[in-house]
């Protein structure tokens, strides 16, 4: 079942209702989930390697502290945030300022960032142990077996 654009993000609570949490494709949702959102952005960093690491630790660190609290929809949030960091360090590694085409529409020549680059590629790390979590994906099939 698809993300839900529909629903009153403003008002849901999500720990509360995770029924109504749709996991959706890649990074869907991830700025609207709340409380999660409030919980992790604070912490979602890229600009440099070193924050990048600091960064996706402490997202890392949250994803299995939801784990361990048997939260999936914080698990999937944290996973997305991963997830973001991997997406947008990439298009900020190949496009000065993360803008892929230029006023015109035109599309940018790249660029390559090794910074932005090397930021990406820690955030992907911890992406990638997220996403093949055997006990992440057992609880994704089960709340989407569960909830559609």
């Amino acid at each position: 079942m698809p993300f839900n654009y529909d629903l009153d993000f403003e008002q849901i609570d999500f720990r509360e209702q995770p029924e109504l949490y749709r996991v959706g494709r890649g990074e869907q949702g991830v700025l609207l989930v709340e409380p999660y959102k409030s919980e992790i952005l604070p912490h979602w960093r890229f600009k440099t390697p070193e924050i990048a690491k600091e960064s996706s630790e402490k997202i890392y660190q949250m994803y299995l502290d939801y784990k361990e609290a048997g939260d999936f929809v914080g698990m999937d949030m944290a996973r997305k945030f991963l997830q973001m960091g991997y997406t947008r360090s990439r298009r900020y590694a190949n496009y000065r300022g993360g803008r892929k085409y230029d006023e015109n529409g035109e599309r940018k020549e790249r660029k390559i960032d090794d910074q932005k680059a090397e930021s990406a590629a820690i955030f992907e790390e911890k992406w990638k142990i997220v996403r093949e979590d055997e006990d992440y994906l057992k609880l994704k099939k089960e709340h989407q077996k569960k909830y559609g």
